[in-house]
């Protein structure tokens, strides 16, 4: 089995070690993106939405950077500091996937990294 590191600019560094991404057997597998700005560092400015679409965005462009894109997402899963964000996190969502949306997992968990709103994974086609 072959894999491939993914990394780009255009989505925040991995803060510990591990890759943005590895590309393998036809998929690539995304680690999970906070809604990290990667030009500042800084989280988005306006809550879960604004996280939520940073994260999206970041989690594009290292899907991109692998040659691959949202359109073939075939699993995400959400990470979130609080389950009552759910509704407002799936509205961001469903601007990213609108139709053939992938299958998905969504929870609660008790902490993320830097105390981030929200945290996205997926798995995609290559």
């Amino acid at each position: 089995m072959a894999k491939t590191v993914v990394a780009t600019k255009n989505a925040p560094g991995a803060i510990g070690p591990y890759s943005q991404a590895i590309k393998a057997n036809g998929f690539v597998f995304a680690s999970g993106q906070l809604g990290l700005d990667p030009a500042t560092g800084d989280f988005a400015e306006g809550g879960i939405e604004a996280q939520t679409r940073q994260s999206l965005t970041n989690v594009k462009n290292v899907l991109e950077a692998a040659g691959s894109g949202l359109d073939k997402v075939v699993k995400t899963t959400v990470f979130l500091k609080d389950i009552s964000d759910f509704a407002a996190m799936n509205g961001v969502y469903s601007e990213f996937f609108a139709a053939e949306c992938p299958a998905r997992s969504a929870v609660q968990v008790a902490a993320l990294p830097k105390d981030g709103m929200v945290e996205i994974e997926v798995i995609a086609e290559a």
